[in-house]
C-alpha cells in the first residue's frame, strides 16, 4: 500500500470511530510504528487529527479548544461523575481549594447539597456563587487578576493569597498529561503557575480530568506526578498509563 492509500485508510477510520491507535494501525498496515507515527503527523499537520498518547483523535473531538463558558455543558455526565469521587474524599473541617475548573463548578454543586462544614477557597467565580448558598460553607475568593475567558482569578495577585493558605485538599483542574515526561498541563502560564501555587500549598493534592485527557496535554506543563496524590477520572485508562501512575505512587479514584 502506498503512502497516499495508507493515510486515506486512517482518516476513514478516524471519521468512523473518532481515534485511532499507533500499536492497531501498525498491525492493521503491516508497518513500522514509527512508519505510522509519521502518517499521523503528517495528517496533524494538514488539520485532519490531533496526536495523542499512542494514537490520534479527530481535531474537531479535540475540547481544549473550547473556553471555560463552553465546556460547561461538554462531558456533563462524565463531571459529575468525578465530582461525586472527590466528594466522598472530603471530611468536615477541612480547607479545601477548587481551582479553575467545569468539573469543580459541578463539585461545587454537590458540596453546597451536602451540609459539610467547610472553609473553600477558588478563583473561581462561578463557584463562589453557588457555595455562597450553603449556610455550613465559608466560601472565600482569591481576588486578583480577573480573566474572562476562566471567570475567575489568575496570576501574581491570585498566588500571593493563595500562599497565605495550608489547605487540607486540593482539586485541580487539567487539559491533560504529557505520557513522555508524566507532566500535567494545561492553557497558559498564568493558569499553570496559579495552579502550581495550590499545589505547593496543599496536603492532600488531586487533579480532576476525564479518560480522554489521558491521551493529549496543552502547552503548560505545571506538575509531574511526584507533586500529586492522585487523579480522579470517570474511567480508568489503558494498561499501561495505569502501571505508570501506580509506579509514580499516584493514586487512581
Amino acid at each position: 500500500m502506498f503512502t497516499e492509500e495508507r493515510l486515506e485508510a486512517i482518516e476513514e477510520k478516524l471519521q468512523k470511530d473518532g481515534k485511532v491507535r499507533v500499536k492497531e494501525l501498525s498491525e492493521l498496515f503491516q508497518v513500522s510504528e514509527d512508519c505510522i507515527r509519521k502518517d499521523l503527523k503528517i495528517l496533524e499537520n494538514g488539520g485532519k487529527l490531533k496526536r495523542t498518547y499512542g494514537g490520534a483523535i479527530l481535531s474537531k473531538d479535540y475540547p481544549l479548544e473550547r473556553n471555560v463558558i463552553d465546556r460547561k455543558g461538554y462531558h456533563l455526565e462524565k463531571k459529575t461523575v468525578i465530582a461525586k469521587k472527590a466528594l466522598d474524599l472530603i471530611n468536615d473541617n477541612e480547607t479545601i481549594f477548587l481551582d479553575i475548573s467545569t468539573t469543580n463548578i459541578k463539585l461545587a454543586e454537590l458540596l453546597a447539597e451536602s451540609g459539610k462544614k467547610l472553609v473553600v477557597v477558588s478563583n473561581m467565580i462561578d463557584i463562589l456563587q453557588i457555595l455562597a448558598r450553603s449556610p455550613s460553607i465559608t466560601a472565600i475568593g482569591t481576588g486578583g487578576t480577573m480573566f474572562s475567558s476562566v471567570n475567575g482569578f489568575m496570576g501574581a495577585a491570585a498566588i500571593e493569597v493563595i500562599k497565605q493558605y495550608s489547605f487540607d485538599r486540593a482539586y485541580i483542574g487539567s487539559c491533560g498529561i504529557d505520557m513522555t515526561d508524566y507532566s500535567i498541563t494545561t492553557l497558559g502560564a498564568e493558569d499553570g503557575l496559579t495552579k502550581k501555587a495550590v499545589l505547593q500549598s496543599s496536603r492532600h493534592k488531586y487533579v480532576l480530568m476525564e479518560k480522554e485527557k489521558f491521551y493529549f496535554n496543552d502547552s503548560f506543563k505545571f506538575a509531574h506526578f511526584e507533586d500529586i496524590n492522585g487523579i480522579i477520572t470517570d474511567e480508568f485508562p489503558d494498561k499501561d498509563i495505569i502501571e505508570a501512575l501506580d509506579a509514580a505512587g499516584v493514586r487512581l479514584v
